[in-house]
């Protein structure tokens, strides 16, 4: 027993001697974001788009309305031919409008492709930043306090994968 806790508090001291040495950091990759000019005038250009886009969404919902509208006012004095034909192209132009608002702001869409081609050089710059001033300054993990990818850069002689892939593979 007297043996378990020797080794308990030699594994224990290691552990807290080593993580005594270990250096962490953080960045705030929102305020990068909004400080560098890059990125300011990428985010201007999306903006740019996102408006231009939204003002053809908005005037064809507005046509679809005027029409609907219109189709509503008449309806009643329609035959049934022209009604039928009046209804088919009011689902035709809501049709387009969903298809548009997919194609240009759906998951894989025209913003997302657009996003990407921007900011992701800008993303990849500061991400070297980053990895250039940890290695620079020792820094065995840097963490971002402003976003949900809080692990910007670790040491890799801290990687434990192929570790626990060894450990998973034994059993």
């Amino acid at each position: 027993m007297k043996r378990i806790v020797i080794v308990l508090l030699v594994v224990f001291a290691a552990t807290a001697t080593h993580a005594a040495d270990m250096k962490i950091g953080y960045v705030n990759s929102e305020s990068i974001m909004q400080q560098l000019p890059e990125a300011q005038d990428a985010q201007k250009q999306l903006d740019g788009v996102v408006a231009e886009w939204q003002g053809e969404l908005s005037k064809q919902q507005a046509d679809l309305q005027k029409k609907f509208d219109e189709y509503d006012k008449r309806k009643l004095t329609m035959s049934d031919e022209r009604r039928a034909d009046m209804e088919k192209k009011i689902q035709g132009m809501d049709n387009a409008i969903v298809e548009y608002r997919t194609r240009k702001f759906g998951t894989s869409g025209e913003l997302f492709t657009k996003t990407n081609e921007l900011m992701k050089p800008i993303q990849d710059k500061i991400f070297k930043a980053i990895k250039d001033i940890a290695d620079e300054g020792g820094y065995d993990y840097v963490f971002d306090k402003s976003s949900t990818t809080l692990l910007m850069f670790a040491n890799e002689k801290h990687d434990l994968t192929t570790s626990v892939l060894a450990k998973l593979q034994l059993k």
